[in-house]
């Protein structure tokens, strides 16, 4: 029997952004959500759901007994990618035929980049970065019902046993916007990052890799609206891939990502990623970043270990790289953007797809695991959430996850008033290095990334960060 379309079309009025605004306080919110300018192939689709399970990994997985359901439960291993791989046959069913839906139930929330550690143990170094957040390698929620927006039709979809739309408070206000921060720091300081680069280009020159990419983490404390900070945060970077998760534990996600990590077709099995290498600021043209033989090298690396990656879980010929490298430009950047498809293998799951590509190449460098272990040894803090993935497992077989680029990490939530919290916030700010970077100019290039941050907290420049 051929399932039927499980969507419903609603009469909500308002967008994506005010939804936020009606969403029940009492309901955690995850959203997903596509801000580009225009409606076009990558960001066409928001959705809107919330939590009924969950699966947790850190060092040992949880899932909590509402996740599932029934008499049977899923026997668990602690390695976590073979246990979410469990929990994704079980909850498996053959998608729709008639859906316009991207994403109709499964599972939403976010993968850390520390899980390639686990994914890969050689990638720690010893000693390696220190855990001071206590971030879960994994979380992902059980959604089985939700909204979707579709920003092409600008019509409003619901699907699944529990009707969320009628929950909307249409009239409520917008959440407080004011966020308070003080207080700006940041793991390596100018030199400590300048003396990083150094480091990274050593090591290039002695051929231990070809070029590995350098974060550093910007902390500072925060008091405000955490909806609010999301639809600020999710306006003013109008980012492709973005997100908002609502999560246990006293702790919040906002990204502004605008990179794609994978899309996987849960009918076709057909794949796409999208990695990201070399960024202008905003005042500067386009055709900078495209003549630039230094950021070209560096994309073209990364689309190397990514075919190289897709090519281990995909159907023989069919890795193919469709288009030369392009240029996008974002509200306060430009990038260079790359593109490799693929055929899933019949035979390989969405674990198996995991365990080949994940962390992504662009913000690992390559080769990939000697990347990971000289960031593991440069970087003084885990990276947390920050350049791992979020987005949603589908139960039709589907899989989109952004690169976690562009994201708030907040931490340490306390109530400080009706609708506020105050807590740590963390985002992190990097670059790739290759052999010809300019140390200063990588550095420079790194607090480029941070300009949405400061527009969305209307902070001015810390001396003390950069920012």
């Amino acid at each position: 029997m051929t399932p039927t379309a499980p969507e419903r079309v609603l009469t909500i009025s308002g967008t994506p952004l005010d939804l936020i605004a009606a969403w029940p306080r009492a309901r955690p919110l995850l959203l997903l959500h596509a801000g580009g300018a225009t409606a076009g192939r990558w960001s066409r689709w928001t959705i809107a759901t919330t939590p009924e399970g969950w699966f947790t990994f850190n060092g040992r997985s949880h899932l909590t007994p509402d996740a599932i359901g029934g008499r049977h439960p899923v026997p668990l291993t602690h390695d976590p990618l073979r246990d979410l791989n469990r929990i994704l046959e079980r909850t498996r069913r053959p998608g729709p035929a008639e859906t316009v839906l991207p994403f109709a139930g499964g599972w939403v929330g976010y993968l850390s980049y520390d899980l390639g550690r686990d994914v890969e143990p050689a990638a720690r170094a010893h000693p390696g970065a220190l855990d001071t957040r206590g971030w879960p390698r994994v979380q992902l929620a059980r959604c089985r019902s939700g909204l979707v927006y579709d920003h092409e039709r600008e019509t409003w979809y619901g699907f699944g046993p529990t009707d969320l739309a009628a929950e909307l408070d249409e009239t409520a206000p917008p959440p407080p916007a004011t966020v308070a921060v003080t207080g700006f720091a940041s793991s390596l300081e100018p030199e400590a990052y300048l003396r990083a680069v150094a480091r990274t280009k050593q090591l290039i020159a002695a051929g231990d890799i070809f070029q590995a990419n350098i974060t550093q983490r910007i902390t500072t404390t925060f008091h405000g609206s955490v909806r609010g900070l999301a639809r600020r945060a999710l306006a003013t970077s109008r980012a492709w891939y973005g997100a908002m998760l609502e999560l246990p534990g006293h702790r919040a996600i906002v990204s502004m990502s605008p990179e794609l990590f994978l899309e996987l077709d849960g009918a076709t099995r057909r794949l796409v990623t999208r990695p990201i290498k070399g960024t202008r600021p905003a005042e500067d043209t386009p055709e900078e970043l495209l003549a630039s033989d230094k950021d070209t090298a560096e994309l073209n690396m990364i689309v190397d270990l990514m075919r190289n990656d897709l090519g281990r879980v995909c159907t023989f010929g069919s890795v193919r790289v469709p288009t030369e490298r392009i240029i996008e430009s974002h509200p306060t950047v430009h990038h260079g953007v790359g593109e490799v498809h693929g055929v899933l293998r019949p035979t390989a799951t969405r674990g198996d797809l995991l365990a080949a590509t994940f962390p992504g190449g662009s913000i690992t460098g390559a080769p990939k695991i000697r990347a990971m272990q000289i960031i593991d040894e440069l970087e003084p803090v885990e990276r947390g959430p920050y350049c791992g993935s979020i987005g949603f497992f589908g139960d039709d077989g589907s899989v989109r996850l952004n690169i976690a680029i562009r994201t708030i990490c907040l931490s340490g939530l306390t109530p400080a008033g009706p609708g506020l919290t105050q807590g740590v916030l963390d985002y992190g700010v990097g670059g790739g290095i290759v052999a010809d970077s300019d140390p200063r100019g990588e550095h420079r290039e790194s607090l480029d990334k941070a300009t949405v941050l400061r527009l969305v907290l209307d902070a001015s420049r810390p001396a003390a960060a950069g920012v």
